[in-house]
């Protein structure tokens, strides 16, 4: 199971139970949530010599594990231990490698040095041996074993950057892709077949069907960047395989896809694709040689809030149950999902559901799993926490404390539409002390409104933050801006003054400049300055 590198956040279930769904948001840290409780499991921060980028995470096999000091087992019991989600791969934009266990809630190791010289664009486990396979823009696949920190083996895959791998069901076979696909024997790492067709830069490649490549029977998909059609390979024994036999068409760059194998003629291949656009489209079809007419959807899923101008609300993720009718959905924002198992009625061509985000969404931690000791707080402490104003993590106090801040929070809490209408500049005080402290709760309002409008792309958070003419409210919403969030605002400003002609000819260079040099300082250097 694999996700990112395709445009969008990495967001992917782990396998089998989906018992967890692990993202890594533009603040730069990995968060795993359990899709059962609703709750967030685990955090990761990465200490800052390894503070790059994640640009792509995989969930590797299920395993087992022990989840700490435990009793000797009998013989009758030994067999009875349970599989688990465990090991998560981390490929950076530094060219590094993380592996993260979720059984001890720590880093396991990282895969540095001999690796990758270009930012990891894809990570992708062997389905049966302790191996990792990684894509880079520096043109190479590398090959490690997780035991051995050193890789097991590397070779040159593409003149340009590789952008997308999957190892077959049996472990035997290796996709890759840039432009060109291309498949690869993993015992002489030698390439099997060559597949062209896609313009842009290959971002999705599955195995549709789980028979030997031998049989004319083995199929796999691709999906590339800005394009709007999934396409379908048949692996022919003949070589004749040059063009796609089937094409999904879709209504955005697919971003997340979940797919059920076929492993016969007789059985279907099943699909969930979740698009740029935030919508998922399913697809039920049953592989048999080629089909000339593009395959539209069997049922299209939107999701809105409850409000009499209806909002759309994105959809992140999508993993399919045993039946067609059963997803498990994650929706809204990468910082904080929700989650929720639907039965959809697929023989409806198209499904809107309607969710009030807002009382669907409780940051609450795990307490097991968590090791910070948390400080007693009374009621005249102030407690003082690292990162953004508005993003803190909950500090649980003593009871009495505890009831007061809950029924403060209660009647504070304010929507992010609320907070736009109570955000007005024109009304600053004159006094230069309450000048200072209104400017001072502007800029923290604006810093968490502007990290929240990059996130959701949400134009009338962004256009509210931009009308601000004050320059000391400008200057200290950008210094209280976390650092992954600086590419994607400089992104963001460069878009828009393309629309202006007279002042693209002034800031247009000069912004391009400071965008090359910020993401080479934070790629290649990866630490925070201060």
């Amino acid at each position: 199971m694999g996700g990112g590198g395709g445009g969008g956040l990495p967001c992917v279930f782990s396998p089998k139970s989906r018992q967890y769904l692990a993202l890594c948001a533009q603040d730069g840290r990995l968060r795993i949530w359990n899709t059962d409780s609703k709750t967030l499991h685990q955090e990761y921060v990465p200490s800052a010599h390894l503070s790059a980028t994640c640009i792509c995470i995989a969930w590797g096999p299920c395993r087992t594990v022990k989840d700490g000091p435990q009793r000797k087992k009998r013989k009758s019991e030994a067999g009875q231990a349970a599989e688990k989600a465990d090991l998560l791969a981390m490929g950076t934009a530094a060219g590094s490698v993380l592996i993260y266990s979720t059984a001890k809630g720590a880093l396991h190791c990282t895969l540095v040095s001999p690796g990758h010289s270009g930012g990891v664009n894809c990570v992708q486990w062997h389905p049966e041996d302790s191996l990792l396979y990684s894509a880079s823009d520096d043109t190479n696949i590398i090959e490690r074993s997780t035991s051995f920190v050193c890789p097991r083996s590397k070779w040159k895959a593409d003149r340009a950057a590789v952008t997308s791998l999957c190892v077959s069901p049996d472990g035997k076979l290796l996709l890759s892709a840039g432009l060109i696909i291309k498949m690869w024997d993993l015992d002489t790492k030698e390439v099997y077949r060559k597949f062209t067709g896609h313009s842009t830069a290959v971002t999705t490649l599955r195995f549709a069907t789980t028979r030997p490549p031998d049989s004319n029977g083995l199929y796999f998909l691709s999906g590339a960047a800005h394009d709007r059609l999934l396409s379908v390979w048949q692996v022919r024994e003949d070589g004749k395989d040059k063009n796609s036999v089937v094409s999904f068409t879709l209504t955005d760059e697919p971003l997340h896809v979940d797919l059920v194998a076929s492993n016969s003629k007789e059985e279907a291949v099943r699909l969930a694709v979740v698009c740029k656009d935030g919508q998922l489209h399913l697809f039920e079809h049953f592989l048999n040689g080629p089909c000339k007419k593009p395959l539209s959807p069997s049922c299209t899923v939107q999701m809105s809030d409850t409000k009499d101008s209806p909002v759309p609300i994105p959809l992140l993720a999508a993993a399919l149950g045993a039946g067609m009718q059963t997803v498990l959905l994650s929706y809204g924002n990468h910082l904080q999902p929700v989650m929720e198992k639907v039965e959809i009625n697929t023989a409806e061509r198209h499904v809107c559901l309607t969710r009030d985000v807002q009382t669907s969404l409780s940051l609450s931690i795990e307490t097991a799993v968590s090791k910070v000791k948390t400080p007693v707080v009374n009621a005249k402490g102030r407690v003082l926490v690292p990162g953004l104003p508005g993003h803190q993590a909950p500090v649980k106090g003593s009871l009495q404390g505890s009831e007061k801040r809950k029924k403060d929070t209660d009647t504070k809490e304010m929507s992010i539409a609320e907070r736009l209408r109570e955000i007005d500049l024109s009304t600053v005080s004159t006094d230069k002390g309450a000048l200072k402290g209104t400017a001072s709760l502007q800029t923290d309002n604006f810093a968490v409104l502007l990290v929240q409008g990059l996130e959701s792309s949400d134009t009338n958070i962004l256009n509210k933050v931009f009308q601000t003419r004050k320059e000391i409210v400008i200057k200290k919403t950008v210094a209280r801006l976390p650092i992954p969030a600086v590419l994607p605002l400089v992104e963001e400003i460069t878009k828009r003054l393309q629309g202006h002609p007279f002042t693209r000819v002034k800031m247009f260079h000069k912004l391009t400049k400071l965008h090359g040099k910020l993401y080479l300082l934070m790629t290649q250097v990866g630490v925070p300055t201060r």
